[in-house]
């Protein structure tokens, strides 16, 4: 038996009605979708993870580093025990989360969040080896789940308008639209976000990886023909190749010792809120392009994906990355007709392979990595279909959600006010009966924390 049939009986390729050809093309094709996150996560979390003696690139490598190996876990596992083609990897605004909500704006050190990231993955293999994951959902307002994607993603268009500085501090507006035509920085992300934009639109497999790949080239050539100086829109220097990562590497238990508890608990509930229901979304919309939905519209056995998630969460702290989580870009894959876990294989193989580029992205400019994070976050607002604007407790839930994140520059505070807002608005019209004593008592919660934490008693 070659290694063909023994691939094909391994993932039981024909009773999926598939091939051996077909998988490894759908494979290469979610990599290259994804892939943008070895870039776009190093850049992120670099700017809230500092390690004395090491030089901001040189993080940037090592993040990049635990990206690559707990994505490659995370999709291993996908591969051989779920056997569906999916991909994982550090999802973006949790990231972002992570860096400029816990570590920056909370003051939590850095390891600290990664032992919450820890926790949560432990905390997410627990619920799903005991099958608990349908009395989760139900603990947690429907208006929330739909609109929580569509709030990342402004939060995420947020973050990258002022990486790009096309938005800028103001005295009298808190922001305002930043001298773009004036700042090298800012033209050279806008192009570059035109251009990926237009590859998109077009359907071009890979379009946020070129239109990063490409920006960085142009401000490369313009800087090496002499138009810009170093370190005007590139690096003014470049570290050597960075593959030791034991800095990073297991630092989550050092940051279990610094743990102020209430601020740890919602961290926790945050991360592992986004992690649980954006999974199994993802899941969800993706298995529709595969037809692997019953007719109930679930997805059979979907413990198995939501352990690789939770077993690629864990790991990725040991190693020193935020929260992993399967990709919406597996969609890509799906359509090239990958129906089985050999998809999976390929990815984690070519995420494996790509530590022997890592050098190469301390060479990009960091208004090219950001691109990828406008570009992901308006694909993110169609989840604004799903919701039910015309019933009140859904409006004012979903709504809130959505617009305290950004506002607030954390993901955190706008689920709570969503999941706050939700029992208040049924209660005011009528439908208290609607509403489960578990969300009651977690919208109480909530709204307790945040008293005694606006009021500075804790943190």
């Amino acid at each position: 038996m070659g290694l063909t049939d023994t691939l094909a009986a391994r993932f039981d390729v024909e009773a999926h009605d598939s091939d051996v050809r077909t998988e490894l093309v759908a494979g290469l094709t979610t990599f290259l979708a994804m892939s943008y996150i070895i870039v776009v996560n190093p850049f992120i979390l670099a700017e809230a993870i500092q390690i004395p003696g090491y030089e901001f690139f040189e993080v940037v490598q090592m993040i990049a580093i635990a990206t690559v190996l707990s994505s490659a876990l995370a999709t291993l596992v996908m591969a051989l025990y779920a056997n569906r083609p999916f991909g994982l990897a550090p999802g973006l605004g949790l990231n972002a989360f992570f860096a400029f909500t816990v570590v920056l704006g909370l003051g939590i050190p850095w390891e600290t969040a990664l032992a919450a990231v820890f926790v949560e993955g432990v905390l997410f293999m627990l619920l799903t080896a005991v099958g608990a994951r349908e009395y989760v959902i139900r603990l947690f307002p429907e208006p929330v789940k739909r609109s929580v994607g569509a709030g990342i993603g402004l939060f995420l268009l947020f973050i990258g308008f002022q990486e790009l500085e096309i938005v800028v501090p103001d005295d009298a507006t808190l922001v305002t639209l930043g001298g773009i035509f004036g700042n090298p920085w800012a033209v050279l992300g806008l192009l570059g976000l035109v251009f990926t934009f237009g590859l998109w639109a077009r359907g071009v497999t890979g379009s946020i990886v070129i239109g990063i790949l490409t920006t960085s080239v142009v401000g490369w050539g313009l800087t090496l023909a002499g138009v810009f100086e170093r370190g005007t829109v590139t690096p003014e220097t470049l570290p050597s190749a960075q593959y030791d990562i034991s800095p990073l590497a297991g630092a989550f238990v050092d940051g279990l010792t610094q743990i102020e508890p209430l601020t740890f608990v919602l961290v926790v509930f945050t991360f592992f809120f986004v992690d649980f229901f954006d999974t199994a979304g993802t899941l969800i919309g993706v298995s529709q392009f595969g037809d692997f939905l019953d007719d109930d519209g679930d997805l059979p056995d979907m413990d198995k994906p939501l352990m690789a998630d939770a077993v690629g969460t864990t790991a990725g702290a040991v190693l020193g990355t935020s929260t992993v989580t399967t990709y919406i870009e597996s969609s890509t894959g799906v359509e090239e007709g990958g129906r089985t876990g050999l998809t999976a294989l390929v990815v984690a193989l070519l995420f494996v392979a790509s530590l022997a580029v890592i050098p190469v992205v301390a060479a990009i400019p960091e208004y090219a990595s950001f691109i990828a994070l406008i570009v992901v976050g308006v694909m993110m607002l169609q989840g604004l279909v799903e919701v039910d604007w015309s019933d009140p407790a859904w409006a004012v839930s979903a709504g809130l959600t959505v617009t305290v994140m950004p506002f607030a520059y954390s993901i955190a505070d706008g689920l709570a006010a969503g999941i706050i807002a939700y029992p208040l608005i049924k209660v005011a019209v009528g439908d208290y009966d609607e509403v489960a004593l578990g969300q009651y008592a977690i919208a109480a919660l909530l709204a307790a924390y945040y008293v005694l934490q606006t009021r500075g008693v804790i943190l």
